[in-house]
């Protein structure tokens, strides 16, 4: 709980004494700094500091006396004060021009937290070439984008259980060797994220608006689509004239230290 207030923009100190506080009202400064063991004087800067951001109010009085504002009003006004704020910055701020752009991200909470952003601001659609052990790490993202009424194509390699209504599997090729499971995330054709997991690799992705790695990507969505069509309607005679797994024409130009895609 200590740190869902602190994303509140509390101090560690603050969001102890907000929850004394709110267990047991008027209280003295005397006493919230006993139950958090912290000095008086740190104690007192921080209920002031509370009292600043409108989370306690005090009863005058010798001792005076402190109480903690009801959880519900405080998010109610700062969810009120967000809006507000928000309204005008994106109304006032206008968006830069800029050339298109790369920027890096490393691990999994960034990785997640580029990756949400993106999905949260798609407006038409979201289509997404995955491997299906590493789908479940956005999916909870994808789902509420779906929820929205975004449109969300997914192209699994491999089956893939999940709740998301437009799941594709594409038939996994069996190559020796794999370092690394690609992923890509197209937002509304124009902004993406891609990427590799592995185990032997550090995570990372890279996100873009380049219209060139838009279009490259959309096209391995068709051309992935296409694939499955194909597959399911002519599936003997294709790997019957070019093997299961289309060695027969991947052996001829496969390259050099390659693995799919």
């Amino acid at each position: 709980m200590i740190e869902r207030l602190k994303k509140l923009g509390l101090s560690e100190l603050e969001a102890r004494c907000y929850l004394e506080l709110h267990e047991e009202s008027n209280m003295s400064g005397y006493e919230v700094a006993k139950r958090v063991s912290v000095s008086r004087t740190n104690v007192y800067a921080a209920l002031r500091s509370l009292a600043d951001k409108g989370m306690c109010r005090t009863i005058e009085g010798d001792p005076v006396l402190y109480a903690a504002v009801p959880i519900e009003q405080v998010v109610r006004y700062l969810r009120s004060e967000f809006d507000r704020t928000a309204d005008v910055l994106v109304s006032e701020l206008k968006p830069p021009k800029a050339a298109p752009a790369f920027y890096n991200w490393q691990g999994e909470d960034k990785l997640r937290m580029a990756a949400g952003r993106l999905i949260a601001s798609a407006q038409a659609s979201v289509v997404v070439d995955i491997w299906a052990e590493d789908l479940p790490f956005f999916e909870e993202a994808l789902a509420e984008a779906e929820s929205r009424g975004v449109s969300v194509l997914v192209v699994t390699l491999g089956p893939a259980g999940t709740r998301l209504k437009n799941v594709f599997v594409h038939k996994r090729m069996e190559w020796p060797d794999v370092a690394s499971r690609s992923f890509s995330i197209l937002c509304d054709g124009s902004r993406a994220i891609l990427g590799a997991f592995g185990e032997s690799l550090k995570l990372t992705a890279l996100e873009t608006d380049h219209p060139s790695i838009a279009y490259m990507l959309l096209s391995a969505f068709y051309h992935d689509l296409i694939m499955m069509e194909a597959e399911k309607d002519f599936g003997p005679q294709l790997a019957a004239a070019y093997g299961e797994h289309y060695e027969k024409i991947t052996g001829r130009f496969r390259i050099a230290g390659s693995q799919p895609v």
